[in-house]
């Protein structure tokens, strides 16, 4: 199971979206104070929620779940190729969320004479993502392949 090379794709894929669902995605400051977007709410400096995300904080929290189940389903290729294709959908709608709730937040700071925004790395990691989980369809695919041409030899 570990010596797979999807197994170690899918264990980095896990590693990033953790990242991503703990880590600030952005932040935001004005006449208001300092803010900061998280996966399940945006942030006062104080830690105080201002605006809830939980949406895209399920969507995370399942895009960070369905890697890490499909390495022990190592056995069943053919369903770890269809949760990596489900995976890559939800890293897909996990980068839309992000951009509309970071549009969503921005509004509410645009009107300020005095306002300042930025991103965080973390905010591009769903789409680093989607390169891992892209090289963990190839490789399980590819041993799909090599066992079929076994059966067939045999």
């Amino acid at each position: 199971m570990i010596q797979r090379i999807q197994t170690l794709y899918l264990l980095v894929l896990t590693a990033l979206m953790a990242v991503t669902l703990f880590a600030p995605l952005a932040w935001f400051a004005g006449e208001a104070g300092e803010f900061t977007l998280h996966a399940f709410a945006l942030r006062t400096a104080d830690g105080e929620s201002v605006q809830p995300t939980a949406y895209m904080g399920v969507v995370l929290a399942l895009a960070t779940a369905v890697p890490l189940v499909t390495i022990f389903l190592y056995k069943r290729r053919l369903l770890q190729i269809r949760l990596c294709v489900a995976e890559m959908v939800l890293l897909l709608g996990a980068a839309v969320m992000e951009g509309i709730y970071y549009f969503l937040s921005w509004r509410v700071f645009s009107d300020q004479t005095f306002h300042m925004q930025g991103f965080k790395p973390s905010i591009a990691l769903p789409l680093v993502g989607l390169v891992f989980a892209y090289l963990a369809v190839r490789a399980i695919f590819r041993d799909e392949m090599l066992v079929r041409a076994a059966d067939r030899i045999r």
